[in-house]
């Protein structure tokens, strides 16, 4: 298996993972990628990324399942207001094409938020299509600087 940036940069912070492939054909569904990987859709992550009115990013990364709330995302962030990036705009910002974006090894290091969770596993986009990585999110916290927040809507 090659690695990708992603995994290069755990590795180098002795981040403990687990690197779970699957075909990258797959549709880009977080709920069929739950299942492919054989987790619970809430233990699955996907990366949102936003852009504030004076072009700053943040990426927030929350359970497949759920929907992010932009003014809870604006507040966390201390912006008036965020919104998605356009989709066009997804592989410039980020270095990562839909499907593979990874809140780890991006282009440039920007504020990302972790979805509030109480769980020692969670699963992200390992940075590439049909690549998953697993990962205790308190090592996210402690040493890739994400944040916790509370971001789902109700």
């Amino acid at each position: 298996m090659k690695k990708t940036n992603a995994m290069r940069i755990l590795e180098d912070l002795d981040i403990a993972y687990q690197s779970i492939e699957y075909d990258p054909k797959t549709e880009v569904d977080g709920e069929v990628i739950a299942k492919v990987v054989q987790e619970e859709a809430d233990h699955v992550y996907k990366t949102l990324v936003t852009e504030d009115h004076e072009g700053n990013f943040y990426v927030f990364c929350l359970p497949v399942l759920c929907h992010l709330d932009l003014k809870k995302a604006a507040r966390v962030c201390g912006a008036k207001k965020v919104e998605m990036l356009a989709m066009k705009n997804l592989q410039k910002v980020t270095g990562y094409i839909r499907g593979g974006v990874s809140p780890i090894g991006m282009k440039k290091d920007f504020l990302c938020y972790l979805q509030e969770i109480d769980q020692d596993k969670i699963c992200l986009s390992g940075g590439k299509k049909g690549h998953q990585i697993k990962v205790n999110p308190k090592d996210l916290v402690e040493k890739l600087d994400f944040h916790w927040a509370d971001v789902v809507k109700e």
